[in-house]
């Protein structure tokens, strides 16, 4: 890939600069492979934690705080203390919850859950049309920024992001002859690395605005934000992270992995058969009625899929609760449209077949949810997250600095708390209490707190093993490159953290100097 620099004396070290960036990231990438299986990794961070807990138990460590309950609202002081897995309440804890703590990860079942219509979309021929239909309709240019704007805008169902649209995008670069591990790069970076912004409003906002307003009434018993607190920015954060995250790929990612030596189907040049355009005119009416039936269960007033006390559909709401199964059944549905109009389903036993193979084929991946989920359980017992979260929070609190350094250094804490960390509501039910009013004091206003939250939780999704999906992309990444580990997904998501972290950090401060409106 050639990058005009426009003075051809500067290009000598412009291409030294990319030729260290290149052996960093490689060698990035050779330590990480070197490390154990993820499940080893964790089976050891397991004993660590064992240990460090009754390290700091035996220590008398604690902290107290403000803190948030997400769903009552109330607002109390709160001491945590560490707790030892090692005493008897401990060992308890381990041997009676490992079944409760495989049930309590989300995640299993939500894959599971989803991949039972992916597989029928699969297995009937539909992605690869789409695929094939995308090549046609996007400039081969703008493939990139179609791919990252899609996987921002899919934190709407977070989920279908990573378990679709991360395979997806990869698929799309190796049909046009592109290194599948750039599109898998990019499309990640778009789910994960800007998880917490859209251009519409998602479940999460209306949490993260519950806690932020019981904050804003520590201090203003009769401020409050509402749910596009964060609106134009939002729609800032996505369009210039769209760019910023495209242009990391082009010029730095794809550059690095070079050109894709394994096998590339030929779906640019071939046209769309009979078959494929019925079979996807079909999927689309199946998506239509399955989207009709949803929104009768969720539009009228009293509809059983709004929220039965407020009525709402947004936030707070069955619909939106379980949103996994409303991609589950667009999925199935389009599917089945898909094979009966190309003639590729033709019993119900190709479709029972084709969830079968889907399922059957996360055993590897199950087996390494399970490990990590013990992990987390443990984790969370010994609350050493949370003293460290508060520890941290409050060194910064007391740091004597202004109001934008102050929330710069807030985006920073933020950000290291996300790798071991990794839920956004947690971690803002202990930071709003102590942050919101400190820096309502110092005239920031709450909604750019809120924003400064969001910058922080985001890059270092990319990057953090916590992340409940970060096992899943490595598994997609070693579809095209099979001694691909840990180390290959970090060092390929590395300038995505650094580059996006950094360029949001700048788009946050001049939002602030500029007083910008932060929403409607």
């Amino acid at each position: 890939m050639v990058i005009p620099t426009g003075d051809e004396a500067a290009e000598p070290p412009a291409r030294e600069e990319k030729t260290r960036l290149e052996r960093f990231l490689n060698t990035i990438e050779r330590v990480g492979n070197k490390v154990p299986h993820p499940a080893v990794i964790f089976v050891l961070l397991i004993a660590f934690v064992v240990v460090l807990s009754h390290v700091f138990y035996a220590l008398g460590a604690s902290v107290t705080y403000e803190a948030i309950d997400p769903e009552t609202h109330a607002v109390s002081m709160t001491t945590t203390y560490a707790q030892s897995l090692l005493t008897a309440d401990g060992i308890r804890f381990m041997y009676e919850n490992v079944v409760q703590n495989f049930m309590n990860f989300n995640a299993v079942g939500v894959i599971i859950v989803a991949m039972l219509g992916v597989g029928v979309a699969d297995a009937s021929g539909l992605i690869t049309a789409l695929i094939k239909k995308l090549v046609h309709i996007a400039p081969r240019k703008a493939l990139t920024y179609i791919l990252v704007f899609v996987g921002i805008l899919s934190s709407i169902a977070a989920d279908a992001g990573y378990l679709v649209l991360i395979p997806l995008g990869a698929a799309a670069f190796l049909s046009i002859g592109r290194h599948p591990l750039a599109g898998l790069a990019a499309s990640f970076a778009g789910v994960a690395a800007v998880f917490t912004v859209n251009i519409l409003i998602k479940p999460l906002d209306g949490i993260l605005t519950g806690i932020t307003n019981d904050a804003i009434h520590l201090i203003n018993p009769q401020g409050s934000i509402d749910l596009t607190a964060n609106f134009w920015f939002s729609v800032a954060s996505v369009i210039v992270l769209t760019l910023v995250v495209s242009i990391v790929t082009e010029r730095i990612v794809e550059p690095r992995l070079g050109t894709y030596v394994g096998e590339t189907p030929a779906l640019e040049s071939q046209g769309m058969t009979a078959a494929e355009s019925r079979g996807l005119k079909l999927a689309g009416l199946a998506t239509l009625a399955v989207l009709a039936v949803f929104a009768l269960l969720s539009i009228p007033d009293g509809a059983p899929l709004r929220n039965p006390e407020t009525g709402t559909l947004i936030g707070d709401s069955p619909l939106m609760t379980g949103l996994i199964v409303l991609v589950t059944f667009i999925f199935l549905a389009a599917g089945l449209g898909y094979g009966l109009g190309a003639k590729t389903i033709t019993s119900i036993t190709d479709v029972t077949g084709a969830m079968e193979k889907a399922v059957s084929g996360l055993g590897g991946l199950i087996f390494l949810l399970f490990v990590i989920s013990q992990f987390l359980a443990f984790f969370t017992y010994s609350n050493l997250a949370t003293l460290a979260a508060v520890e941290m929070g409050d060194f910064l609190a007391d740091a004597g600095l202004g109001a934008l350094p102050l929330l710069l250094g807030f985006v920073l804490v933020v950000a290291v708390l996300d790798l071991i960390m990794t839920g956004a509501i947690p971690k803002w039910a202990i930071f709003a209490p102590v942050f919101v009013p400190l820096l309502m004091r110092l005239g920031v206003e709450p909604e750019a707190v809120l924003a400064a939250y969001r910058v922080g939780d985001g890059p270092l999704n990319a990057v953090s093993p916590l992340n409940a999906y970060f096992a899943l992309i490595v598994t997609f990444s070693a579809k095209y490159q099979k001694d691909a580990g840990v180390g290959t997904l970090v060092a390929l998501m590395l300038p995505y953290v650094v580059v996006v972290t950094v360029a949001w950090m700048i788009l946050l401060a001049l939002w602030q100097v500029l007083g910008l409106p932060w929403g409607l």
